[in-house]
């Protein structure tokens, strides 16, 4: 089974999360033992950020790498269990809104004001779940 980093790499929808990702020197610690939850922007939440801020975000792996382990969670936390919580604390230190109002309904989750496109992708140090939007911290 794919690591969290073999994973991005092989779902070919998370192209600049892995490029961040490298640029961020974060390739050895996603490959870790972990475990380790992503919440994992697709390339289409990327492309969402205004013109110019993840080729800066690029050029600045410090901050690049504060706002990259803001989407990381310790702990293997699998949507069922995600959906239980109502804030996480991340690697970064920061905290996540969890909103699972619609899961009875719709197995919807938002993650601040991020909803989670797929959940559960497992891999063997964790699990990611594809979001649509980079979340930025304070």
């Amino acid at each position: 089974m794919p690591d969290i980093v073999e994973l991005a790499i092989q779902a070919g929808n998370f192209n600049t999360l892995v490029k961040a990702v490298q640029a961020a020197g974060l390739v050895d610690t996603l490959k870790g033992p972990g475990p380790f939850t992503v919440f994992a922007p697709t390339d289409e939440a990327f492309a969402k950020l205004p013109k110019g801020t993840l080729d800066g975000l690029l050029q600045d792996p410090t901050k690049l790498r504060n706002i990259l382990l803001y989407h990381v969670v310790p702990g293997k936390a699998m949507a069922a269990e995600v959906v239980k919580l109502k804030m996480v604390k991340t690697v970064q230190g920061q905290e996540l809104k969890i909103d699972a109002a619609r899961w009875h309904l719709h197995r919807h989750i938002k993650v601040n004001h991020a909803d989670i496109m797929q959940q559960d992708i497992v891999a063997s140090n964790g699990v990611c779940h594809a979001i649509d939007e980079v979340l930025i911290p304070k």
